[in-house]
């Protein structure tokens, strides 16, 4: 046998490569790792740790098993009262009154067990008494800021309410792991239920499930129905946001709910499909406030609770425990100004001899520009008798008071009008009553009427805003695209959620929902010349001695300067010699828009002076909730936003303003100088703003959601609504009216040969006065049509 694959082992061991050592086999250094090798863990380092981990974790377990106690019932918390108080630390009002009425598993029916397990736990039965995908994934979030959320069985939920606290910690959810766990051992899964039944919130001060049957149904729990216990364990989830009666814009989502805990408990085979599918929603009961919340001051505590618990500052259920000591924004004086302006220019007007005024309702909300901070809300005349707040609610038309948002957005886009003139004050539409509406050139189906059908002709963007014009409006919404117009609104301060604003060109008319609070936050980033600000209700929250942190408000721009400031002129000659004249009530330079919604079921004045941003509605209600026109109310023929609105407005600002200096709006326009356009004369008073009576224009083709508030009756018997006066000529002959350039200011070009088509290039008889001829004067060569 050869000898040579010794040698070369050898000489190899003899002659190691550079940088390498070569032991010898055997040798002290054999299986030694360098480089970077080294930082590599071997595959006993990899068990070790692994086995070490698990044995911690498993100590850490056994140990945590042991040393937490079940502890006694935590009934403090919940025996406490929140106190509410002024900017100035004057008392509002104390609530936490608590409801609570303990029954037995047998006084609760079996429908009602099977509701909230379909509701909240549906395996509570066959599983275990902790979640541990779901409580990782909750110490996940708020560890790294992702939300709040859950992630609790019925067990864990049951500690929580009735030996924890509601604080969304680690260290509380630590212990509820382990007293859950040492509870599901300790005691049946009966008892739990019934426990979680007996402490459960249900909203309307209710804790357990009877006395959320009286507050909801007024009713015993042992008789309820499946339909009411469904809609109370649907409750659970968040009882605020599901009760229709206070929150009657989210009904919506509270049938969605109610379906969710009634097809899951098909799902689990406790109720038939054919029951089921027979079932109609049971709307629960009126309110019934504390008497401790009469007047204004149930309005301003629940809409503080909702700010809380809507930005995520303290969660519902532990606001509910009570305990907490809240200084809110709202400024003492001009709360007292907004009620005392409300009583003498509306509710005083109001005869009980006239079935209309029955109807009347106010809600109202004043926003310091500077600081974002809500100073007063008018939430209704009294919370005991009616408790959904006017002020915050969203079911409402906002009419004509969406027009500057329009406005806005075609400055702020650069958008140009049909023919490609830039849109500014002074740009020329046609205020023609039910013109159609030009898109690409092309006549379209939408073609809005105007306040009491009346034409206004070639009349530049100011007077169009001054008057209120649907048919200027309506043509600019389509200039500047809907989706942008509704991006604006958004961007100045409309809330995304808000109903009814769909991006199409309805949306120009003031369709959407939005409550007197997003208006006024929306109106108050012009006067910060664009930058939007979001509003506070809150100025310091507190707990013992644990400070709530409050969320950060920073101004961020929403428009350029230009696009608000331009605006904000506009607006100001609304309130100068347009259809808000009442407003100069308040005695200082001032700039607003009125509107009416449909029918006259809401009048709206939205307005700000340097000082303060503010808006009023004034809206018809029936005692089930329902619209009603208002007609007659206050023994006026027509209710509209420069009436009660803009007279409210004024006596509030003035009255909330009186003894501070008088300032003036810094305005930079497009030439870069203070500016307030002038008034166009008018031999006629004020216009009124809002839609026609009778048949309403066929509206664009439209997806968007229909109006989802209460079932709107028709108008009462007495009085009736009234005639609609005639209005100036349309013209008589022609085709559809051309364009902004063609028939504008100064007559355009030669029209053509008439037709069935005066297009954006000629227009056949634009003029206020129905000549043949284009232009607001005389235009040259008009074609006969």
């Amino acid at each position: 046998m050869s000898d040579e694959p010794n040698d070369t082992a050898q000489g190899r061991a003899e002659s190691p490569e550079p940088g390498l050592d070569a032991p010898a086999p055997g040798g002290a250094g054999a299986g030694r790792r360098t480089g970077w090798r080294r930082l590599i863990p071997t595959w006993r380092m990899v068990v070790g740790s692994a086995l070490l981990i698990v044995l911690l974790l498993s100590g850490g377990l056994v140990a945590g098993y042991l040393l937490v106690d079940i502890p006694a019932p935590n009934q403090a918390a919940a025996a406490q009262n929140n106190v509410y108080l002024y900017s100035d630390g004057t008392q509002i009002a104390r609530d936490g009154e608590i409801n609570r009425e303990n029954v037995t598993l047998s006084q609760i029916p079996k429908t009602a067990q099977r509701a909230v397990l379909a509701a909240e736990d549906r395996n509570f039965y066959n599983e275990s008494a902790v979640d541990l995908k779901a409580m990782a994934r909750a110490g996940w979030n708020m560890v790294t800021g992702g939300g709040k959320q859950s992630g609790s069985t019925i067990t864990q939920q049951y500690v929580k309410n009735y030996y924890l606290t509601q604080e969304q910690t680690l260290t509380r959810k630590a212990k509820e792991f382990f007293i859950a766990l040492k509870l599901d051992n300790e005691v049946s899964k009966d008892e739990i239920l019934l426990g979680y039944l007996n402490t459960s919130y249900f909203g309307r001060n209710a804790y357990g499930i009877q006395a959320a049957a009286h507050a909801y149904y007024g009713k015993s729990a042992v008789d309820l129905t499946t339909a009411e216990s469904a809609y109370l364990a649907a409750l659970v989830n968040a009882p605020g946001a599901y009760d229709t009666r206070a929150h009657p814009e989210n009904k919506k989502r509270a049938l969605a709910r109610w379906d969710y805990v009634l097809d899951g408990m098909v799902e689990k085979g406790w109720l038939s499909q054919s029951k089921r599918d027979a079932m109609e929603f049971p709307e629960p009961g009126p309110i019934k406030p504390p008497n401790a919340l009469s007047g204004q001051r149930g309005y301003l505590v629940e809409a503080v609770k909702n700010y809380l618990i809507d930005n995520g500052i303290v969660d519902e259920r532990r606001l509910a425990s009570g305990g907490f000591r809240i200084t809110t924004t709202i400024d003492r004086k001009k709360q007292e100004s907004m009620v005392k302006a409300v009583d003498e220019k509306l509710m005083s007007q109001l005869s009980d001899d006239r079935k209309v005024d029955k109807y009347v309702r106010a809600g109202g909300t004043s926003i310091d520009p500077k600081t974002g901070e809500v100073v007063a809300m008018y939430g209704g005349k009294d919370f005991v008798k009616q408790y959904v707040n006017n002020a915050t609610r969203r079911d409402y038309q906002v009419g004509s008071t969406f027009k500057p948002f329009i406005y806005t957005s075609a400055v702020q886009n650069e958008s140009t009008t049909q023919s490609g003139e830039p849109i500014h004050a002074d740009t020329v539409y046609d205020g023609t009553n039910k013109r159609q509406v030009m898109s690409d050139g092309r006549p379209t189906d939408y073609a809005p009427a105007n306040e009491d059908d009346r034409s206004y002709g070639q009349i530049p963007v100011t007077t169009a805003m001054d008057k209120s014009v649907n048919s200027v409006f309506a043509q600019m919404g389509v200039d500047v695209g809907p989706q942008e117009v509704k991006d604006t609104a958004i961007d100045l301060g409309l809330p995304k959620e808000t109903p009814n604003m769909p991006a199409d060109g309805s949306i120009a008319l003031g369709v959407s929902t939005a409550s007197t609070l997003d208006m006024a936050e929306a109106y108050s980033t012009y006067v910060r010349h664009g930058m939007h600000r979001d509003h506070s209700l809150v100025k310091k929250a507190t707990r013992g001695g644990e400070v709530i942190k409050l969320p950060g408000r920073e101004a961020k721009r929403a428009v350029d300067r230009e696009a608000a400031d331009s605006t904000t002129s506009i607006l100001q000659s609304v309130v100068e010699g347009g259809t808000g004249t009442a407003a100069q009530a308040a005695g200082r330079p001032a700039a607003g828009k009125t509107g009416t919604a449909e029918e006259d079921r809401a009048a709206w004045f939205a307005g700000y002076t340097p000082e303060l941003a503010t808006v009023i509605s004034v809206m018809g209600q029936n005692p089930e909730g329902g619209h009603e026109p208002l007609y007659g109310a206050g023994g006026l023929p027509r209710v509209n936003g420069g009436g009660f609105p803009a007279e409210i407005w004024g006596a509030y600002t003035a009255d909330a303003l009186d003894g501070r200096p008088v300032t003036d709006f810094d305005l930079e326009t497009d030439d870069g100088e203070t500016d307030l356009p002038s008034v166009p004369p008018s031999s006629e008073g004020p216009p009124t703003d809002g839609p026609p009576d009778g048949d309403q224009p066929t509206g664009p083709p439209t997806d968007g959601p229909p109006t989802d508030g209460p079932e709107e009756p028709s108008p009462p018997d007495d009085p009736s609504p009234p005639d609609d006066p005639s209005g100036p000529g349309i013209p008589p002959t022609g085709g559809l009216e051309g364009g902004t350039t063609d028939g504008g200011t100064t007559g355009g070009d030669p029209g053509g040969a008439g037709g069935a088509d005066g297009g954006t290039t000629g227009d056949p008889g634009g003029g206020t006065t129905g000549d043949p001829d284009g232009g607001t004067t005389q235009g040259t060569g008009g074609g006969p049509g």
